[in-house]
């Protein structure tokens, strides 16, 4: 289809049944769509929105555009889950049907008040010349999941930033609301992080931006998201435009995170001794969304995709998924990320890996390992070599080289795994590791995505991979004299 400003912002009732159907349809046979990942029904999913706690089960909504692959009129789709891992999909529920939100529901955020869940979300709105205005919106959705819209906005463009004023985070302390949004500064066109404040949910004021680093942002801030982590305050966001010197990275748009000290939002400040780090080294982690659940704990979860590229399942009218969701902690004042442990009840097949290489050797460790599975293996100090995953007769797999000797690393290289995407941005993701340490990988592989934790979730590797159906091996290959020991299982096919 040729895409046109026209059929891009056609509401949903102007589109055929039929054809909706058809892309379901497309979407569900495609080989790539995976198992335990969130994945759109057709068309286009992107940034996770309203990631809660509500009514004994955790909700998350999904920016949708359902009749294609592409950046359209945005909806949100509502899910829940009661373990964080198998998530049901209750269907379409924000759309773009008001005033305020005519040509798209963009990102927001939600919190439990009074008994219903309420949500605070960009409304993307254009003029007859096409000039965007954004409006801050509300919404409640009640215990049986109806949802009412507010009728007039909570927060308007202020004069001092660019209508880039999106993706708010409603918090509150005490008695208070605080929002958080990404911003563009009108004057400098500089990336900002704006502050909002109110009493009563419909009297907001404006507290400026907060201050946070006296390092350049780049030109906008997207998804800013406020935890609390182990005692810390964590900033989780998107600078686009942020200089390679600030932060080293090679996607497109990085997302990063801060570990502060102190934080003081009614007077804007979140101070921070530590350094701007990547939340992901892989390259597909974009818009993260986390909060602070009832059970004490930090939730994470992202979207696995990036804006501006291409990728190989566009063909097949459906584009993106999310990743699993993580677990937050702190520890030695750096972020640890780690699968949530619900995955393990998912577990089916089982495999005990354990056994040497000789120098220069190859060994296949699982000849059949699906397209679908959870791998765990450590390496003592002192090894390098390559672990392959989804290897085949047309494949050399996703390569993950490693060495745990004196100027230890570890390297992903996804140039020759299947069919290959967004080359402009490099084929290799690399990082140093703590030199003559052990290492261990825990990896989950899931028919078009592949997320790595190292050591515990110390680091992340997260990225869409689309390798040929029978690219089933996983291959170790040594340098010099490596031990292996681990554990495979294949991961039940019944997750919605």
């Amino acid at each position: 289809m040729k895409w046109t400003r026209k059929n891009l912002y056609s509401q949903y009732g102007e589109w055929s049944a039929d054809y909706l159907l058809t892309l379901q349809a497309q979407a569900a046979k495609s080989s790539f769509r995976p198992t335990y990942h969130i994945a759109p029904t057709s068309g286009l999913l992107n940034d996770p929105n309203g990631f809660s706690f509500f009514n004994n089960q955790w909700h998350l909504f999904y920016q949708s555009f359902p009749f294609g692959p592409v950046h359209g009129l945005k909806s949100w789709v509502h899910l829940v889950s009661d373990d964080l891992v198998d998530w049901r999909n209750l269907g379409t529920a924000l759309t773009a049907d008001t005033v305020h939100d005519s040509h798209g529901v963009y990102s927001g955020s939600a919190t439990v008040i009074d008994e219903q869940l309420f949500l605070m979300y960009t409304g993307n709105v254009r003029d007859k010349n096409w000039v965007r205005h954004p409006f801050q919106n509300g919404a409640y959705l009640t215990t049986d999941n109806q949802l009412t819209k507010l009728a007039h906005p909570l927060i308007e463009q202020p004069k001092h930033v660019t209508d880039h004023f999106r993706d708010p985070q409603i918090l509150k302390k005490d008695d208070t609301y605080f929002a958080l949004l990404g911003a563009q500064d009108a004057a400098t066109k500089r990336g900002k992080i704006s502050i909002f404040k109110s009493k009563n949910l419909t009297t907001w004021e404006d507290l400026g931006y907060l201050n946070f680093t006296q390092q350049d942002m780049g030109y906008m801030i997207e998804c800013p998201n406020l935890v609390a982590i182990d005692g810390k305050p964590v900033l989780i966001f998107c600078p686009q435009g942020l200089n390679k010197n600030i932060i080293n990275y090679n996607n497109i748009y990085p997302n990063t995170y801060l570990v502060g000290d102190t934080c003081q939002l009614e007077k804007g400040k979140f101070n921070s001794s530590h350094r701007l780090e990547l939340l992901d080294h892989g390259f597909d982690i974009y818009a993260s969304q986390a909060f602070n659940a009832p059970d004490g704990n930090a939730y994470l979860v992202s979207w696995l995709g990036l804006p501006e590229i291409n990728y190989p399942t566009d063909s097949e009218n459906w584009a993106h998924c999310m990743s699993v969701v993580k677990k937050l902690t702190i520890r030695d004042d750096k972020l640890y990320q780690e699968p949530v442990a619900a995955i393990k009840n998912y577990r089916e097949e089982h495999a005990v890996l354990h056994g040497s290489l000789d120098s220069r050797q190859r060994k296949v460790i699982v000849e059949k390992a699906t397209l679908s599975y959870e791998l765990e293996l450590s390496f003592p100090k002192n090894q390098q070599g390559t672990l392959s995953l989804l290897n085949g007769p047309d494949s050399e797999g996703l390569k993950l080289h490693f060495s745990t000797s004196s100027a230890a690393f570890f390297e992903i290289d996804r140039k020759n795994c299947g069919q290959t995407f967004a080359t402009t941005y490099g084929t290799k993701r690399r990082v140093s590791l703590q030199n003559n340490a052990p290492i261990k990988l825990h990896i989950l592989v899931d028919h078009s995505t592949c997320e790595v934790f190292i050591n515990d979730g110390e680091l992340v590797f997260s990225q869409r991979i689309f390798p040929n159906n029978n690219d089933l091996q996983i291959v170790l290959a040594s340098e010099s004299e490596v031990i292996y020991n681990g554990d495979w299982w294949k991961i039940s096919n019944t997750i919605h």
